[in-house]
């Protein structure tokens, strides 16, 4: 089914593995005219070569999107080089997960630069660019943890929860310039960054890796977790005009493991 993408520009954040990459596949599949951004051109150098051997194509551009600078000139090179920015999907950015015991300050402001600010220094210039032209979606992948607390994910929790409440207070404010922003809260999914929190959760409680994925998977009554596919295939359509009336959505993707009415 052509969801009428072909031709537009996509720009994804974080692009070089896990969702970020499959979603470069799923845009690039659709015919759409993606540029993946990364800090490690290594990482995106491979992440091209994974798409040529699906017969894809994407364009790359390695920035540290920590710093506002360095995300507002690599967005002047995309629309310079490539044309205006049709979809932004952001992936890009993990906060590290802490123990309560070593989440200092500067943890929680680590946290909140890896993942808010990572995503809010990229929206920033898009979105001023979008609402000139009267036409544009985001699409930001953010996370169940914004929701459902966890010892050992605070600060990324709270970015999460900042992103989420920024995500739908932008949709609001552009609604009537032709900008939409939605938003997917993927819950555990089979990537590098669940072995990341997998080892942190059991460090915290003394178990084994093992056991503690037991213990999540019995939490998710679909009985298993979600493959990056599946949250590509909802960016997708949340940024094509199949979803042209959906704005401001926050979207659970966890298996129904957190029931939110």
């Amino acid at each position: 089914m052509d969801v009428g993408l072909a031709g537009q520009v996509v720009v994804i954040t974080g692009a070089s593995k896990g969702i970020g990459l499959a979603c470069a596949m799923a845009f690039a599949r659709e015919g759409a005219k993606v540029i993946g951004i990364s800090r490690d051109l290594s990482h995106l150098h491979a992440a091209q070569h994974d798409l040529q051997r699906e017969g894809l194509h994407m364009e790359v551009a390695a920035a540290d999107l920590r710093e506002i600078v360095a995300a507002q000139m690599v967005i002047e090179y995309i629309e310079n080089e490539f044309g205006p920015i049709d979809v932004l999907v952001n992936c890009a950015g993990a906060a590290r997960r802490t123990p309560v015991a070593d989440l200092h300050a500067d943890a929680m402001h680590a946290a909140m630069q890896a993942k808010y600010f990572t995503y809010m220094h990229v929206i920033d210039p898009v979105i001023r660019r979008m609402a000139m032209r009267g036409k544009g979606s985001i699409v930001n992948v953010v996370g169940q943890g914004g929701r459902q607390v966890s010892p050992v994910h605070i600060g990324g929790g709270a970015a999460n929860a900042a992103l989420m409440l920024a995500s739908v207070g932008y949709a609001t404010a552009y609604a009537s310039k032709g900008v939409r922003v939605n938003v997917i809260n993927p819950g555990p999914t089979r990537t590098g960054r669940l072995q990341e929190g997998l080892d942190a959760q059991a460090r915290a409680s003394g178990r084994t890796v093992d056991e503690v994925l037991a213990e999540q998977l019995a939490q998710i009554p679909m009985g298993r977790m979600a493959e990056p596919r599946e949250i590509a295939n909802v960016a997708v359509f949340l940024a094509s005009p199949l979803a042209s009336y959906v704005t401001g959505a926050v979207i659970p993707m966890d298996g129904a493991k957190t029931g939110v009415a």
